[in-house]
């Protein structure tokens, strides 16, 4: 089991067979930060020390290969919803939270915490989707170079978080962000466009598109 000692991260191959990198440290902005640069995210229950995880393989989307249904593009056409980036970032944490709390979630006091100084500092961001003025759907993650690591999605109704993300890679392509870590497979993001590429394609990746 690796350790952290003076935000000291190992190397990202140094995984074990889950993906599990590390154990240990704070969540300090220095500490997330250096974290991700090196690919790795805390994941971790809030009665367990923090774990820091790289698994191979990752799955990323490159915004330029999101895939938009007929039936999506006819929602947008329809413009029943409405987009904003850091409007509330505190209220989409907590909705991320309340939401997964009640099968269980990740996203402790702590984490909310941290990622709200990440915010305060410009690194984290939050992308929102509305609907007649209430917030319905969308996601947070921390932006470094060109490169966006998003880390947790809600959906309130139906296609906003598909809408939230499909607005997001246009702002990308807008923007010059060149990848998204999707951090793990579901369904829902290789529906949309999402693929699993190996752990060291990822690493250099990220080389390339961190300033």
């Amino acid at each position: 089991m690796n350790f952290i000692f003076d935000k000291q991260f190992p190397d990202p191959s140094q995984t074990d067979a889950d993906g599990l990198l590390a154990v240990g440290g704070d969540l300090e902005p220095d500490t997330l930060l250096q974290a991700y640069r090196i690919g790795a995210f805390p994941w971790f229950n809030e009665e367990d020390p923090i774990l820091w995880w790289c698994p191979d393989p990752r799955l990323v989307l490159f915004p330029n290969e999101i895939r938009v249904s007929k039936s999506m593009k006819q929602i947008l056409k329809k413009g029943e919803f409405s987009f904003r980036i850091d409007h509330d970032f505190e209220r989409v944490i907590n909705t991320c939270k309340d939401i997964r709390s009640q099968g269980g979630t990740w996203i402790s006091d702590e984490i909310v915490t941290a990622y709200c100084n990440l915010f305060e500092l410009g690194f984290a961001h939050s992308i929102e989707v509305y609907k007649n003025e209430f917030l319905v759907g969308g996601f947070y993650g921390v932006q470094m170079g060109k490169v966006f690591y998003g880390e947790s999605m809600f959906s309130i109704v139906s296609n906003a978080s598909k809408a939230a993300l499909i607005y997001f890679c246009l702002h990308c392509l807008q923007e010059g962000i060149e990848l998204i870590d999707c951090q793990q497979s579901t369904n829902h993001l290789i529906s949309l466009g999402a693929k699993e590429i190996p752990r060291e394609e990822f690493l250099k990746l990220l080389n390339k598109y961190i300033d």
